[in-house]
């Protein structure tokens, strides 16, 4: 099987509504997959019932005590959102023994690389899209990131 084969062959997988394809010869050996999880993270969690009790109504009280309203006041770094381009794994330094390419306070210039995105062990590089200084780092190293989720703010 040439690669231009195997080439429309995932071509029509992904065109496809099948989750998963396998091909075997005497040669070859092909597996496609659409699952976000990897077979061994298909495990199943127990469902925890709860059995429900009935709540009795009480009449409201006219000199009843205010009502405390618990308000989200999470602070959000400011500057524009850096977003996953692809479904890999973020690595934010070169290797493991080298520093980060990017931290918070860093000056970045467009087109630096602020992490590697390894999909189908490809290198990926992710650019700044504007000069500016990175106020949030959203990932972990060695991460699993899907396509759009924020990677790096950069004010």
């Amino acid at each position: 099987m040439n690669i231009s084969e195997i080439k429309e062959l995932m071509a029509q997988f992904d065109s496809s509504s099948l989750r998963e394809f396998s091909y075997r010869n005497a040669s070859d050996e092909l597996h496609f997959s659409k699952n976000t999880l990897a077979p061994a993270e298909k495990a199943v969690e127990p469902i925890l019932e709860v059995p429900l009790t009935p709540i009795e109504a009480q009449p409201a009280s006219v000199n009843s005590a205010p009502v405390e309203v618990e308000v989200n006041t999470e602070v959000v770094a400011e500057g524009d959102l850096v977003e996953s381009p692809l479904v890999g794994v973020a690595y934010l330094a070169p290797a493991p023994d080298k520093p980060n390419f990017v931290s918070v306070g860093d000056t970045v210039k467009k087109g630096q690389t602020l992490l590697i995105i390894e999909a189908m062990k490809v290198m990926n590089e992710v650019p700044a899209p504007k000069d500016g200084v990175v106020t949030e780092v959203l990932v972990e190293n060695e991460e699993v990131v899907e396509f759009g989720k924020g990677l790096v703010r950069i004010k």
